[in-house]
């Protein structure tokens, strides 16, 4: 990969004896604040806002009843 302008820029000043402007970043900058970790079972169980919508196999709660009466 090319080097930047601004990379260029930098080592020149570190050549020179000059201050690079690197050392002035904070440590923060660098590293990564994040917590990572994995769902719990309970996270998954959660996960379904709304818990009977199925809709995918017919499996939609509804159901059909048929009453007949005997003629009178």
């Amino acid at each position: 990969m090319a080097k930047s302008r601004a990379k260029k820029y930098r080592e020149k000043l570190a050549r020179e004896g000059r201050r690079n402007p690197e050392c002035n970043r904070s440590p923060f900058a660098v590293m990564d604040m994040t917590t990572r970790k994995t769902k719990t079972k309970k996270d998954y169980m959660y996960q379904h806002k709304h818990k009977n919508h199925s809709f995918d196999h017919g499996n939609d709660g509804s159901f059909y009843l048929s009453i007949s009466y005997p003629p009178a």
